[in-house]
């Protein structure tokens, strides 16, 4: 009963402050322009992450939990949190923002002791590396998943829309290995994802802004992490349920490396951008990109559920067939230049 108090209270919190900010134009508003990356044509606010980590906050109060090691993560949150909004509000250069996320990142692993004792990265294949091994890839994926998620926070609804079914997702993979409190503290992000996604929802009144996107991309690193130490779900399951985020955002920086282009520039070729250069509707693209978020939910519980190495490796070769055809699909529809 208390956790659906929680819930609510996050969902609530959120919205209500979502709401306030969708439509605050005063001294302090954080307007978002369209530049070369957006897909938007009009100023809208960015503060939407700020109703986000309020739902968050209420509704871990609300609950009374006390979990060794989960206070820790307030720390690297509220830096990725803090950076952000300052990049938001005075554009920051790259390294600084960079290095907030490796601290960040350092004090969540290390300081939260979340650092991976092994490595579960395809079915049946475990690999028990040295202690430095494993930190240092616990600290690579924390700050690449920050910085993923800020770059797939390009169209309404989307990087919302990820956080809900995602964090919900991996709330019920919680359930169903019987860790109540993983599952609770991801139903909460959910929740809280979930009372913003309206204001969100094409066409958006409020983006979420680097504060979001970066505090989410965390918060994946830390139930993926969580989960692994833990042995509630390995890795490569948890990497699933985010892998719409992952492959893209993988796929679109390695594509630009190798055509000489930087990354961390703003551009339109993640494949969502290159859909809506097409002529997709940006609610057409989002809705079809959610259909993809739940189909790889789906996989990923059923992986869950047939832990058979075989079964498993038979579902993750399904949702690679998925990408390549979704990634050739996309490629000959600009080899023909017609919009569909």
């Amino acid at each position: 009963m208390r956790l659906l108090f929680a819930v609510l209270a996050a969902s609530a919190m959120s919205a209500a402050l979502a709401g306030f900010l969708s439509r605050y134009r005063g001294r302090f508003a954080l307007l978002d322009l369209p530049n070369a990356r957006s897909l938007h044509s009009g100023a809208t606010p960015r503060s939407g992450g700020l109703a986000i980590l309020a739902g968050l906050g209420v509704g871990l109060l609300t609950t009374g939990w006390h979990v060794p090691g989960l206070g820790w993560v307030a720390v690297p949150l509220l830096m990725v949190a803090a950076v952000s909004f300052a990049d938001d509000v005075w554009r920051l250069p790259a390294w600084l923002r960079l290095l907030v996320h490796v601290l960040a990142a350092l004090g969540l692993v290390d300081w939260g002791g979340y650092a991976l004792g092994s490595l579960h990265l395809l079915p049946g294949w475990e690999w028990h590396a040295p202690h430095g091994v494993l930190m240092a890839f616990s600290l690579l994926l924390t700050v690449w998943l920050i910085n993923l998620y800020n770059f797939m926070d390009g169209m309404d609804g989307f990087a919302g829309g990820m956080a809900v079914i995602g964090f919900g997702t991996f709330a019920l993979l919680g359930c169903l290995a019987h860790a109540p409190v993983f599952a609770g503290v991801a139903l909460l992000a959910a929740a809280a994802a979930g009372g913003f996604l309206p204001f969100n929802f094409p066409p958006a009144r409020l983006f979420m802004g680097d504060v979001g996107s970066g505090s989410l991309g965390l918060l994946v690193a830390l139930f993926l992490l969580w989960a692994e130490r833990q042995d509630l779900f390995p890795l490569w399951l948890g990497l699933l349920v985010f892998s719409p985020f992952v492959v893209d955002a993988t796929w679109t920086v390695i594509r630009r490396a190798v055509h000489g282009q930087r990354p961390w520039q703003a551009h339109r070729e993640h494949f969502y951008q290159r859909l809506v250069g097409l002529g997709w509707s940006h609610r057409r693209a989002v809705l079809w990109e959610y259909v993809l978020m739940l189909k790889c939910s789906l996989l990923a519980v059923a992986g869950f559920c047939f832990t058979e190495p075989g079964v498993q490796g038979l579902l993750l070769g399904w949702a690679a067939a998925v990408y390549l055809a979704l990634i050739a699909y996309v490629n000959t529809l600009e080899c023909r230049r017609v919009p569909t």
